[in-house]
């Protein structure tokens, strides 16, 4: 089979069968649309895959990561410490709050939050920490818990990239105090848009439930009056972000699929790095020994004293071989509304040397050994084209 250089490989795709399109069919065919069994459903599988008592379904990662920092009880006058080398969401999930994102560090290696840096950033108002694990890769949780015992901090583990991966042999969802995954359609498995908080410790579940609907409760427990049987009450300003039970019903047919699509991702990173470990201008990632990364992302570094050209050249080459390559990420702190919240360069230079040298190369379930081999061989000749060993 050969190659159509006219086809584009996006940096990430869902892969959708039929089994997935038969379970929202069905969905479609019942009696519930929304707010119906198949939420449930959803949660229970993704609770017991991760190992978690409790998930709590939302609309999307950002709904999911908002709903937590409020089940934390993070308020205004708080700050809270992460990783600027993330999506704005898990930075911007804090401001919803009106408290005060403070960033710490990368380590060199993992390009995850460094435990050191977080030290570093404590204050007296430090309420919580947001770590994210970076490509897949789980962050070193345990001097984060550490850190969080130490200081009585909440610690909301952002692994959109991180479904199905494992720290020191424990599934990623079962160890912080709370933990999000996303189902954007380039993540591990996909609802169209959705995220989920998985917890085990039931006051955070019950505030979570409540949070993604209006701040309403049914428990007769709660109630302050009671009118009778159709009642409820609304005891706090909570917001409306209820997955769909056609979402769901896509999420238990993608989970049921997530353990192959992890071993697909880490044959593609296999074929990757054994291609690219000799050519000295790129930097292959890397994982810790306890991890096992579920590998959202593939991202390369480029040594670009060893290139004649910049990042943005070698970036815009492969584009124009209808190679999708993404940049991830752009540190949180570099966009203009950040900057007008006080924020500048200079505050993670760790953070801010990666983002100059990073590419992100196609990854995804569905990509044929044809892509793979076609992505390899345009990445390696633009690479020897601009060699300054040439």
């Amino acid at each position: 089979m050969n190659i159509d250089n006219n086809a584009f490989i996006p940096y990430g795709r869902q892969t959708i069968d039929n089994d997935d399109i038969n379970a929202v069919i069905s969905v479609l065919k019942s009696d519930y649309l929304t707010t119906g069994p198949t939420v449930g459903r959803f949660e229970e599988s993704v609770a017991k895959y991760v190992d978690a008592k409790y998930a709590v379904a939302f609309s999307n990662g950002t709904a999911a990561l908002h709903g937590a920092c409020y089940a934390a009880g993070i308020q205004n006058g708080d700050e809270v410490i992460t990783s600027p080398m993330t999506f704005v969401a898990s930075s911007n999930c804090i401001l919803y709050m009106e408290a005060t994102p403070v960033f710490a560090d990368i380590d060199k290696e993992t390009f995850n939050i460094d435990p050191r840096e977080i030290r570093k950033k404590i204050t007296e108002k430090t309420k919580a920490i947001v770590p994210v694990d970076y490509a897949g890769q789980p962050c070193d949780l345990d001097q984060i818990k550490e850190i969080a015992l130490e200081h009585n901090l909440v610690v909301i583990e952002d692994a959109a990239h991180a479904l199905g991966a494992r720290y020191k042999g424990e599934k990623v969802g079962s160890i912080s105090d709370m933990t999000m995954f996303s189902f954007h359609p380039v993540k591990h498995i996909t609802t169209g848009e959705g995220g989920i908080i998985t917890t085990n410790n039931k006051e955070y579940y019950e505030k979570l439930i409540e949070f993604r609907s209006h701040g309403i409760t049914r428990n007769k427990t709660k109630f302050i009056d009671n009118h009778g049987p159709w009642y409820y009450e609304m005891q706090f300003l909570g917001y409306n972000y209820r997955m769909t039970d056609i979402q769901a019903a896509l999420g238990v047919s993608q989970l049921n699929k997530s353990d192959e699509f992890l071993r697909k991702r880490q044959s593609i990173v296999n074929k990757y790095n054994k291609a690219f470990v000799t050519i000295s201008e790129i930097n292959i990632p890397k994982q810790k020994e306890y991890n096992d990364s579920s590998w959202h992302l593939y991202v390369i570094s480029l040594n670009l004293d060893q290139l004649s050209v910049s990042r943005k050249t070698i970036f815009e080459e492969l584009r124009e071989k209808n190679i999708g390559v993404n940049v991830h990420y752009i540190p949180v702190y570099y966009q203009p509304f950040y900057r007008e919240l006080g924020f500048h360069k200079g505050i993670c230079p760790n953070s801010e040397h990666f983002y100059e040298t990073i590419i992100t190369l196609p990854l995804f379930p569905s990509m044929t050994d044809e892509e793979l081999s076609h992505v390899i061989k345009v990445v390696i000749n633009i690479i020897t084209k601009y060699s300054k060993r040439n």
